[in-house]
């Protein structure tokens, strides 16, 4: 960068990180390993502990970012944590991955109906 300030070395250096990046990130999925953290983070979830089921349906999610059930179960921690920003984001990956997913929808038109948007959460359960 010191030899040569140009627009077309900084475009070339912007690429190549991203596709390191994009590397990287396509060796850390191992789905095995999301299921673990899936297992995890049902124990954290059943013992009342949504932030740390949160932590890990979100690291689950970085091994496996194609899993219906991990956006499910964040969702399902998201709702108990009243978060419903997030909360819906994860419903509608859910319904993206899988759209006749019935917790997915259950758990999109429950996130409408707690944002006071009753005529969206009519619409999802319809």
């Amino acid at each position: 960068m010191l030899e040569n300030n140009d627009q077309a070395v900084k475009d070339q250096l912007k690429k190549a990180e991203k596709q390191l990046k994009d590397f990287e990130a396509q060796q850390y999925i191992n789905p095995e390993i999301a299921e673990q953290h899936r297992v995890k983070g049902n124990e954290y979830f059943e013992n009342g502990e949504f932030p740390k089921a949160v932590k890990e349906y979100t690291e689950g999610l970085r091994r496996d970012p194609n899993s219906k059930a991990l956006f499910s179960n964040r969702c399902a921690a998201y709702i108990k944590l009243m978060d419903f920003p997030s909360a819906l984001k994860d419903a509608e990956q859910t319904l993206k991955i899988d759209p006749n997913f019935v917790k997915g929808i259950a758990r999109k038109g429950t996130c409408h109906h707690f944002m006071k948007e009753y005529h969206k959460a009519l619409q999802t359960f319809e």
